[in-house]
């Protein structure tokens, strides 16, 4: 009896690269009877949550965790791009016995992989597998991919000291300073790796993007133009998380009671993702914004980078956070909500309550906020964000944006302005009305016959049949 269609996905260990994947996975399982085995590097740091979530997978979705890489030989500086691309460099002898003995039992017909793990695709090409990249960032990021070859050889300075906007095709122009952070020091070891790594990704039978083309319509028309030498693009967007329901107890009960209790879109939600934190000027900057636009606010809050506290002051019980103005926490009692580490985003995001996000721009909470139909205001911190900045306000007209004083922080009057403006101004009005439009195209490439769907039934065909 011949096995069923298996695929082998390795991920980088991160939850920003990790729920899309899984979200893909649990697709391909419900619609097409493709389980899959996820099979993760990683350098012994794995969090409890990291734990948590790939325990809470369903049974037709495995993990494996390979052995822990030694890092001692890097140096202290070393970006996140180089070591997330090394996990997997560095892995590659323990994936090929994982993918060896998983072939014993299992009909493997593809490996995926993402932008940082293009190193695997040698791994794939041993057992005759097709390989693939899984992109979980915008469509304008993977034009940046393509395009960036030939940038790295027209250009000899820094992209940043470009005097005029670089053009991807089918997307808006994005200036040097506005690429992700490692294409900003072409000396560093994380360049390079990109650069390896987009280089090799020629060598794939095919790109996932999750996105689709009412959100990124110019950028995708482009990508699905066949060229030799250039791999087929699947956009199958937006995925994102879906009954998964991280359950941080108190936080949440908390959080979803207190939204029952505030008017309709009254309320901004803001969190700077897993991973943004903010120095200390500007938590204050921002929390006396909050205080003076005199909005509704739920504010998931983060030790400031530049103060060690301890742990005790994010016990949600003792509500105590000493690095906020004095009493801000008693006088935006009755119209704010200050919570530590961790909020409900999804459930937040659905409330009816919830009238706008401030966000760090991460590709996930962008897709996240578009399928519930939530106006942003749209703050940048690290990785691609800037560009996904630029998509959201200039692109698609869907944000107003907190822009930076000279001394590189939002200031309090800034902060008024954007959250007064897209709460009860006439320009919130208007990116209300398109981000509508942006939830109903996003539902329509969802639905049973929409551009999206089609797709992943389309590349799930080729998987079963291993084209």
């Amino acid at each position: 009896m011949e096995k069923p269609p298996h695929i082998a996905i390795v991920p980088s260990p991160g939850m920003g690269h990790l729920i899309p994947l899984v979200e893909f996975a649990k697709k391909l399982t419900a619609k097409h009877n493709l389980s899959s085995t996820f099979i993760i590097p990683n350098d012994g740091t794995l969090s409890t949550s990291h734990h948590e979530f790939l325990d809470s997978l369903p049974n037709t979705i495995n993990y494996t965790l390979l052995p822990p890489v030694n890092f001692d030989d890097l140096p202290q500086d070393a970006k996140i791009e180089t070591r997330i691309s090394l996990m997997v460099t560095r892995s590659i002898t323990d994936l090929h016995a994982a993918i060896s003995s998983m072939m014993e039992t299992k009909k493997i017909v593809a490996l995926f992989v993402d932008i940082f793990g293009t190193d695997a695709f040698d791994v794939a090409v041993e057992f005759g597998v097709p390989g693939y990249v899984f992109f979980s960032s915008s469509a304008m990021g993977l034009s940046l991919c393509f395009h960036l070859p030939k940038l790295d050889q027209m250009v000899s300075c820094e992209y940043k000291d470009l005097p005029e906007p670089i053009h991807l095709p089918g997307c808006i122009p994005v200036h040097g300073k506005d690429l992700l952070d490692p294409l900003q020091d072409r000396t560093n070891d994380a360049y390079k790796r990109v650069l390896h790594n987009v280089k090799r990704c020629v060598m794939a039978h095919g790109i996932v993007v999750n996105s689709f083309k009412g959100l990124e319509s110019g950028a995708i028309e482009v990508l699905l133009k066949e060229e030799p030498g250039k791999p087929m693009v699947y956009p199958v967007g937006p995925l994102v998380r879906s009954g998964l329901v991280e359950s941080k107890g108190v936080n949440e009960s908390s959080c979803l009671k207190w939204l029952d209790d505030q008017p309709c879109g009254s309320v901004l939600y803001i969190c700077f993702g897993s991973g943004g934190t903010l120095s200390s000027e500007q938590v204050i900057e921002l929390a006396m914004g909050l205080e003076l636009s005199e909005q509704r606010f739920i504010w998931v809050v983060r030790t400031p980078n530049d103060k060690v506290v301890d742990a005790t002051y994010f016990n949600i019980h003792e509500g105590i956070f000493d690095f906020l103005p004095k009493t801000f926490l008693e006088r935006t009692k009755n119209r704010g909500l200050v919570v530590p580490s961790w909020a409900p985003q999804a459930q937040i995001l659905n409330h009816s309550s919830t009238g706008g996000f401030l966000t760090h721009c991460g590709w996930n909470s962008i897709l996240e906020t578009i399928v519930q139909g939530v106006p942003m205001i749209v703050w940048p911190l690290y990785a691609e964000q800037k560009m996904n900045a630029l998509l959201l306000t200039e692109g698609l007209k869907v944000a107003m944006r907190a822009k930076l004083n000279e001394n590189g922080i939002v200031d309090r009057l800034e902060i008024v302005r954007v959250v007064t403006g897209l709460l009860k101004g006439d320009e919130g009005k208007a990116i209300r009305s398109r981000t509508q439009e942006l939830k109903e195209a996003a539902l329509s490439a969802l639905s049973k016959d929409g551009c999206s769907t089609k797709t992943l039934d389309q590349l799930a065909s080729k998987l079963k049949n291993k084209i």
